[in-house]
């Protein structure tokens, strides 16, 4: 009896003690989570009852080198529902319908979707925004947002490039400079109650947005729309395809202005232009354009053969499009031929209107030939013969090593996306006939980017620039937030062979087959150019002119291509006065007077 009373009062203190130790555990570990983590939990118990809403950062300008805005913001709206807050359902239906143009059944499966938000629209106009905010439609949210605005439709639309409907950039200096460009969101955290309703006299906590920072870029709009309407003026006189002008000062790589037309408008860059509407889309493909537009989403790209027709119209030719360069390369042929000391002004040649190399008679541009000719005569007439020579005398070795050293067989690194790479002839594989060819600009192709960064870089004394048109970052008070800076290799070639070749080149201008794009009074050097497309057999050519000013000490450099003109096609004929006319109007804009007054 008396053991099973020792024994009970043990199982009660064993069981008491265990209990005064679960409880005390408890009490730390409630003293831990009141005390301790209570600003943890109590941030998540406030998280579960409050609604987020994004107040969107308006996105940075884009200004040019006179202080044009070229791209900017227009306000607009998203107009959103909460399904928990909505008490006349038929009511909102209907206003949103009427107000936003959509189908009454699209609006209604909004409407209806139980979810915390839900996006019925957005970029809608800030009027139409208004209007819906004075139905004063409980569960209907009108947030306000940013729209980017281009002031001047097509301008340089391959350049700038253009955002999709969450304001990020699609194509362009748009999406190379989105991390200056786009800001940070602000938030809107609204309380509610267990349903999702939001509490009456509970406030609004907000979060302020950051704009994004101002992009200042070398792109000149007065520049541009000389080069603009120059293009289109010969575009429509020889019914071609295409125009491409690229201008820039050759001394530290600034553009001034890109130019391919057609353009295209930023502000509606989700339809075709005339151009390619001719070409056709399907009617699904036609749908699925007319889809995109009214959602503004472009991650939710159109299908099919629209997709591959609006590519086409975004694709900026002068960095994206290769294209035998034909004779404006006999500038670096000559460079290279001029620093391995293999020709000089002095040097005879004879052009009979042809040159055979193994079995093959190349022919001059002139088929009963040039005749006896020095080298200055030589790259004045254009002559295939003299730079084919120059090419056997080089040997492939040494035209590749200049290759490489004049940045040819590398991307110029401009800040645009979508750069393609020079397409040449692996080493190996070049024979007599092929280095004939290249000689005189035939049989690889290059970028028209690549082209007028090389020639630049060989007529500024030596100095490989990177082309670019971004030249720096401010916030919107103007303070410089980063100056842009961007690779010079020097000494590509020697200050003697940059002013020799400058000196042939006026030549060029002034006596020579360039002669259509001579400036009384001004000093101008530059190269014609006339090369086929593949396949031959089309017989449609490309022609071309690179020219600079003045011809002394370069401080702008102009390269025009005409793809496709119908007619007469020689570059000299057509394209140098494109040069000329664009000349005669910036060279005085930049202050570049006559040499002979």
């Amino acid at each position: 009896m008396f053991r099973n009373k020792t024994y009970n009062r043990r199982k009660i203190l064993i069981i008491f003690t265990v209990v005064t130790m679960i409880l005390m555990l408890l009490a730390v570990r409630l003293v831990y989570l009141m005390v301790f983590c209570s600003e943890y939990y109590g941030q998540k118990a406030e998280d579960l009852h409050e609604r987020e809403r994004d107040i969107k950062a308006a996105r940075g300008k884009i200004i040019d080198a006179t202080g044009t805005v070229l791209a900017t913001n227009r306000t607009v709206c998203t107009i959103s529902v909460i399904h928990s807050q909505i008490k006349e359902p038929e009511r909102v239906v209907e206003a949103l319908s009427k107000e936003l143009g959509m189908d009454r059944e699209a609006v209604q499966k909004r409407v209806e979707k139980v979810s915390s938000i839900e996006r019925i629209k957005s970029n809608v106009d800030k009027e139409t925004g208004d209007r819906i905010r004075e139905y004063g439609l409980d569960g209907v949210k009108v947030d306000e947002d940013y729209k980017r605005y281009y002031p001047f439709g097509s301008l340089a639309s391959k350049v700038l490039g253009f955002t999709g409907g969450d304001n990020q950039g699609i194509i362009g200096l748009e999406v190379i400079y989105e991390d200056y460009l786009k800001g940070s969101n602000g938030k809107i955290l609204t309380l509610t109650d267990a349903r999702g309703v939001e509490i009456e006299n509970a406030g609004e906590r907000r979060q302020e947005p950051i704009d994004g920072n101002n992009l200042h870029i070398s792109l000149d709009y007065n520049i541009q729309m000389y080069c603009e309407q120059a293009a289109k003026k010969v575009m429509e006189a020889k019914s071609a395809d295409g125009v491409s002008i690229i201008v820039m000062n050759p001394q530290d790589g600034e553009v001034m202005a890109m130019v391919n037309v057609p353009e295209f408008d930023l502000n509606d860059p989700f339809t075709l232009a005339p151009e390619l509407q001719k070409q056709g889309a399907s009617p699904q493909a036609e749908e699925a354009m007319q889809t995109e537009k009214a959602a503004q989403q472009p991650e939710e790209a159109p299908k099919d053969n629209a997709q591959d027709l609006l590519n086409q119209m975004w694709r900026n030719p002068c960095i994206s499009d290769t294209y035998e360069p034909g004779s404006v390369f006999k500038i670096i042929t000559a460079s290279s031929a001029f620093e391995e000391g293999v020709v000089s002004l002095n040097d005879h040649f004879f052009c009979p209107g042809y040159k055979l190399v193994e079995d093959r008679r190349i022919h001059c541009h002139k088929r009963v030939g040039h005749g006896s000719e020095d080298f200055t005569q030589g790259i004045m007439n254009s002559c295939n013969p003299v730079f084919i020579e120059l090419g056997q005398r080089l040997g492939v070795d040494n035209f590749y090593k200049y290759f490489q050293r004049f940045g040819l067989l590398s991307r110029t690194g401009i800040d645009l996306p979508g750069e393609a790479g020079t397409i040449m002839h692996d080493k190996k594989n070049v024979g007599p006939v092929e280095l004939a060819t290249v000689s005189f600009g035939q049989s690889f192709q290059i970028t028209p980017i690549q082209l007028a960064t090389t020639v630049s870089s060989l007529v500024n004394g030596g100095r490989r620039i990177t082309p670019h048109f971004g030249v720096s970052v401010k916030d919107s008070q103007g303070g410089l937030v980063e100056a842009l800076q961007y690779p010079v290799q020097e000494g590509i070639v020697s200050s003697e062979t940059s002013k020799t070749l400058r000196m042939v080149l006026e030549k060029v201008v002034s006596e020579g087959s360039g002669n259509k794009a001579y400036i009384e009074g001004f000093s101008i050097g530059g190269k014609t150019a006339t090369s086929q497309t593949l396949p031959r057999s089309a017989n449609k050519y490309i022609s071309s002119f690179l020219g600079f000013a003045p011809a002394e000490d370069p401080q702008v450099l102009a390269l025009a291509i005409i793809n496709n003109p119908q007619g007469i096609y020689y570059g000299g004929t057509i394209a140098a006065p494109v040069v000329k006319e664009i000349f005669s109007n910036i060279l005085p804009y930049l202050g570049i007077e006559k040499a002979n007054p």
